[in-house]
Parts: structure tokens; C-alpha cells; sequence
């Protein structure tokens, strides 16, 4: 009864929104409550899901703290030079502005935050992309993939709803997984100088006066380049401010603080060497780093106020997100939803498979989360899958750092919003970036989960 009430329930969960029946925040507190009252529980219920809120306190208040803070970098203006520093460095070479636009949104996309990453970058290299007649297919394909492969940081929505459904620590899941983001992005800035190399060809044939050999590297406008000649280069439009207003990079925004950026800037890595080292817990390092960039960046409490403000809505969602979080994975634990289920999936799986669970659970969630939201694969299907592994001396800790392997492919899904929104802000059609990013997703997924098994991070039983 417990088998089928369980499967019965993250099914009802996956179908409502994925249906958009219902928002995954409703969907986490109403379905589990009901299912959990066909299951007996009772006037128990209540503190199954307070007891889930404790483990998941820690990782609230570390969503939360570092959404402020690197919401703060972007509005004080840190990313500005960095962008600048980028297209200055790459110059008007298509396959240098291919790798920038990589190098830019590993940087932006340390905020954790999609939609705000690909605003960014699109605003900053988008204006080149045009420029220079570079096809916005390769910046939707190398902006999605690094993104991607990004979003399982701490802070990021994977990890933190891993951690919260296996009641892990976001960074015991993160860390040992740094070599497997270092091998993805490796294997994506491969493809940023191939991608770059493939345009510079097309660009070459198509206006062999411009691009071919002994012509000016994107010289000046279209046909203006001779061969031999070296036009003298015209400012991007980025570092003009053009194409900038009223988003994440305007120029004029009034909360720049340009005579603070070393500050920011050592601040900034100063946080993340101390992440690494995992000599802090994160939730508090980034509680102090906070509240030391606000303090010095806006003395005045009106434009602390201002500040926080503008970033609540953000925070509401997902801090909200991670606390009815709890009403799933308490009422699945404390009714014994997840015991039973695991049990049957121990008499289903081959014993033969079982100390390869954890694999299995990284492959599973490339086409799990591209057809399904990160809510309903990583609170509904993923804790069944480590209470099987378990029984197989699987770590859950492993079984989470497999799942977010799956990310590069997932963060291309039309029911990811920031995906939508990137292609919309490129001008181009989801098909076509489909079709040029697909594969590689998948390449550098199974990339971050083979470095994951051989470097232990990702266990077999």
C-alpha cells in the first residue's frame, strides 16, 4: 500500500507541474500533505515536516546570503570591467569571442542565477556577435553549455535541492566534484575554439576580402577590410554602453561603485578561496561577506534597504521553495513512503546493478531532468533512488553528486525559463539552439560523471 501510495504521489507531484496545473511551491506542500493523510499519519504530520525544516534550515540561509551577495557584485558593478577586460581581450577574432563569451558567463554565472547570467551576457556579446556577423547560435550553445555545467554550484538549484532531499551538505556534494566541473569546462572551452574556428572558416568564404588570409581579423564594417591592410579597430558597441541601457550592465544605473571594484573584486575571491577550503561553513561565510560588501558599498541604511528589496523576490522563491521542500521529504521519510519504495526497487533491480546505482542515477538524470523540472526529479525521484542504493552501501552523498551531472543537458530543457529567455534575447529559434547544443550537453555530462567515478566522487557499492 505504501509502494503505491508513494509512486502514486510523486507521480500526482511530476503530473501537476509539469502540467503547470499547479507552481512546484503549492505542488510540494498540498500533495504530500494529502497522500500523507491516506497514509495515516495523522496528527503527525505536522512534525515530520518540522523536523525536514531543521535539516534544511542550513541550506535556506546559505541560498539566500549568497543570492544577496552576488546580486550586490552585479548591481556595484563587478562584472563591468570584467566584461570589458574580456572584449578588449579578444579583440575582433571570431574564435576569441567565441572562448570570451565562455570566459564571461563562467564568471556571471557564479551568481547561481540563469535568467541574470544570460541577460548579462547577452547584453555584453550579443552587440559583437552582430558586429562582426557571427551566427547568435554559437553564443546561445556556449552561454547554455558553461551555464550548464555551472549550475551545479552550492548555491545553484541542483545541488541545493539534492542537499535538501537527502539532507546532505550542499558542499560535501560541490567539492569532490570540483575536478568534474573542471573536466566539463574544459571539454566545453574544446568546443568554444572549435565553434570559433568553424565561424572564422564560414565568415572567410563568405567575404574572403574581409575574413580570408592577409585580411584584417574582423576589420572595421563588412567589406571594409583589404587584403594586407590592418583597419584601425572601432570601439565595440559594448564598450561604447550601447545596447546596454536598462539591463543588468547599464552604465547609469545608480548603484555603480566603480572607485570600490578592487575592494569587491578581492572581497569576491577572498570568498571563494575560502569556499573552497571549506574552512567556514558556507551559509555563514556567506552571511558576513554580505554584510560586509553591503556596509562598505552603501554606508547609508536608506540604500541598504533599497538594496535587500530588490533582491527579495528572488530570495522568496527559492528560500520558499527549499522550506516546502520539507513537507515532501518529511511526510516520504516519516510515513515509511520511502522505505518501502526503496525495498521494492531492491526486489526489482538485478542485484547485478545495484552497487552501480549511483552511475545508473547520474545517466538517469541527463533525460530525467531535460523532460522533467529539477523539482520533480531531485524531491520526487531521486530520494527513492538512494534509499535503493543504500541497501547497496551507496552513500547518499554519492547519489547526489551523480544527479547533477546531469545539468549541462538539463539547463537546455524548454521547461527551464532562463533557456527561453536566452534564445529570445539572441533572436533565435529553440530548434536551432537544439540542434547545435544538444549533443555536446550530453558529451559534457557524461564527461563530469566519468571524472566523477574515477576520482572516487561517485562511488560503486
Amino acid at each position: 500500500m505504501l509502494v503505491l501510495l508513494g509512486f502514486l504521489m510523486i507521480a500526482t507531484f511530476m503530473g501537476l507541474i509539469m502540467t503547470k496545473r499547479l507552481t512546484p511551491l503549492l505542488a510540494l506542500i498540498i500533495v504530500p500533505t494529502v497522500f500523507g493523510l491516506f497514509a495515516g499519519a495523522g496528527l503527525g504530520i505536522g512534525d515530520m515536516v518540522m523536523e525536514a525544516v531543521k535539516d534544511m534550515s542550513s541550506t535556506a540561509a546559505l541560498l539566500m546570503f549568497a543570492i544577496i551577495y552576488f546580486g550586490l557584485m552585479i548591481d556595484v558593478g563587478l562584472f563591468d570591467r570584467l566584461v570589458n577586460l574580456i572584449v578588449r581581450a579578444t579583440g575582433h577574432d571570431p574564435a576569441k569571442v567565441v572562448v570570451g563569451t565562455m570566459i564571461l558567463t563562467a564568471l556571471v554565472s557564479l551568481d547561481g542565477d540563469g535568467s541574470t547570467t544570460y541577460i548579462v551576457v547577452t547584453a555584453a556579446m550579443l552587440p559583437v556577435y552582430q558586429r562582426l556577423g557571427l551566427s547568435p547560435v554559437v553564443l546561445t550553445c556556449i552561454a547554455g553549455l558553461t551555464n550548464g555545467a555551472l549550475n551545479i554550484v552550492p548555491w545553484g538549484g541542483p545541488t541545493a535541492r539534492a542537499a535538501a532531499a537527502l539532507h546532505v551538505e550542499a558542499t560535501d556534494i560541490f567539492l569532490p566534484m570540483l575536478p568534474s566541473l573542471a573536466a566539463g569546462l574544459v571539454v566545453i572551452f574544446v568546443f568554444a575554439v572549435l565553434l570559433g574556428r568553424s565561424e572564422r572558416r564560414r565568415l572567410a568564404a563568405a567575404d574572403p576580402a574581409r575574413w580570408g588570409r592577409g585580411a584584417a581579423v574582423g576589420s572595421g564594417a563588412p567589406g571594409a577590410g583589404t587584403p594586407g591592410a590592418r583597419t584601425a579597430r572601432t570601439p565595440s558597441p559594448l564598450l561604447t554602453g550601447q545596447g546596454l541601457t536598462n539591463t543588468a550592465l547599464d552604465p547609469n544605473r545608480e548603484s555603480l561603485r566603480p572607485r570600490l571594484f578592487w575592494f569587491n573584486l578581492s572581497l569576491t575571491v577572498l570568498v571563494m578561496v575560502l569556499l573552497v577550503a571549506d574552512v567556514v561553513p558556507l551559509p555563514y561565510l556567506f552571511m558576513v561577506a554580505s554584510a560586509i560588501a553591503m556596509v562598505v558599498n552603501f554606508p547609508r541604511m536608506s540604500d541598504q534597504g533599497k538594496m535587500l528589496a530588490s533582491h527579495s523576490s528572488s530570495i522568496i522563491a527559492v528560500v520558499s521553495m527549499v522550506m516546502a521542500a520539507a513537507v515532501l521529504t518529511g511526510i516520504l521519510s516519516g510515513t515509511g513512503m520511502v522505505d518501502a519504495m526503496s525495498q521494492w526497487l531492491v526486489d526489482v533491480i538485478p542485484s547485478s546493478m545495484g552497487p552501480y546505482l549511483a552511475v545508473l542515477t547520474g545517466l538517469i538524470s541527463i533525460p530525467a531532468t531535460f523532460f522533467m523540472s529539477n523539482d520533480a526529479f531531485y524531491f520526487g525521484v531521486l530520494p527513492v533512488l538512494t534509499e535503493t542504493g543504500a541497501h547497496y552501501g551507496i552513500p547518499a552523498v554519492d547519489m547526489a553528486r551523480a544527479s547533477i551531472t546531469g545539468q549541462p543537458v538539463h539547463m537546455q530543457s524548454p521547461l527551464v525559463p532562463a533557456i527561453l529567455l536566452l534564445v529570445s534575447l539572441a533572436g533565435v529559434e529553440l530548434g536551432d539552439h537544439h540542434k547545435k547544443v544538444l549533443w555536446r550537453a550530453l558529451v559534457v555530462s557524461l564527461v563530469m560523471l566519468v571524472v566523477g567515478v574515477l576520482v572516487g566522487a561517485v562511488g560503486i557499492g
